[in-house]
């Protein structure tokens, strides 16, 4: 009997994702909702160039105890022309005191939170199809009006 193969992660690019002024709709019984508002930016690595859309959204919600629900929609549009669909689900765990710096659009070092997803592609048939035949994860670092998503393949 054979074991299963332990899932390495593989860099393959890095998204920097330049996003508007968030807006929150307020505080309901699950959290606040924001709608920050994705206007463009580049995709850039090994395996995929290209440029971030404008028009996608990340729509979190901040939970009572601050714990951020990620999940961004967005398009990428590679290098070649082919338009790549992408869901981004995720979690940001940080202390209030980050969190409030993270939101004054403040610089804070990445070992002061934790913030990861795990991105679904959805890609057409040819070259990028591999995006959606595979699993990824990726660690997210918020810069000002840019997001910075590496992402790694988990082989």
């Amino acid at each position: 009997m054979s074991a299963p193969v332990r899932p390495a992660l593989e860099p393959v690019f890095t998204i920097e994702a330049e996003i508007d002024t968030p807006r929150s709709a307020g505080a309901a019984p699950h959290g606040e909702r924001l709608h920050i508002p994705i206007t463009g930016g580049r995709v850039h690595g090994p395996r995929l160039t290209g440029q971030v859309l404008a028009g996608g959204s990340d729509w979190p919600v901040i939970e009572p105890d601050g714990t951020s629900r990620i999940e961004a929609h967005y398009s990428i549009e590679a290098e070649d022309g082919t338009l790549i669909y992408v869901v981004n689900k995720g979690l940001r765990v940080s202390s209030d005191a980050v969190r409030a710096r993270l939101r004054a659009g403040d610089a804070v070092a990445p070992d002061e939170y934790y913030m990861r997803a795990a991105p679904v592609f959805d890609a057409p048939h040819g070259p990028h199809r591999w995006l959606s035949e595979a699993l990824f994860v990726c660690s997210i670092a918020p810069r000002g009006g840019v997001v910075v998503i590496d992402v790694y393949h988990v082989t």
